[in-house]
This record gives C-alpha cells, sequence and structure tokens, in this order.
C-alpha cells in the first residue's frame, strides 16, 4: 500500500500557473463539451505542443582558420577564374 502511495505522488503534481482569463475559459468550456476535466485538457495541450518537432533555426557556418598565405595570380573577387585554379585548370 506505500508502494502505491508513492507511485501516485511521483506521476501527479500540484503547480500554479498564471493563464489570461480568456485562455482558462475556452479550456473550461472545452473540457466541459467533452466531459473532461480541466486538468486533462490542459495536459493533452501540453503533451501536443512538447511533442512538436522544434522549427530548424537555420544553417549556422562554423569558421575553422587555417594558416597560410594568398597565392599569386588568385583573385577572390572572380570565381570562375578561382574554380579553374582550384581545379587544375589554367
Amino acid at each position: 500500500m506505500h508502494f502505491y502511495a508513492f507511485y501516485v505522488m511521483v506521476l501527479c503534481m500540484r503547480t500554479t500557473i498564471e493563464i489570461t482569463d480568456e485562455l482558462l475559459r475556452r479550456a473550461k468550456e472545452k473540457a466541459a463539451a467533452e466531459g473532461t476535466a480541466l486538468r486533462e485538457v490542459v495536459e493533452t495541450a501540453l503533451r501536443f505542443y512538447l511533442a512538436k518537432p522544434r522549427r530548424a533555426t537555420g544553417y549556422k557556418l562554423k569558421w575553422r582558420t587555417e594558416c597560410g598565405r594568398m597565392l599569386p595570380g588568385v583573385c577572390l573577387d572572380d570565381r570562375d577564374t578561382l574554380f579553374d585554379l582550384m581545379n587544375g585548370r589554367p
């Protein structure tokens, strides 16, 4: 019996949250329409929200610096010539 009481305490936790009156009213209306408890509506909404995949924040370039020098004849403003030099074309 003591194990059961501990088991229930681990699964349920009381907390206080602040939400707008309008949101609370809508949640209560939803619970009443579905014949469920307000707690179930809030838990379902939180589970749904937390299950959504995170949106990608975009590509993050990681700079890696190398020691070196500019080769003669290389002009970084001319992409085509730069690619030719990189690929060994004169």
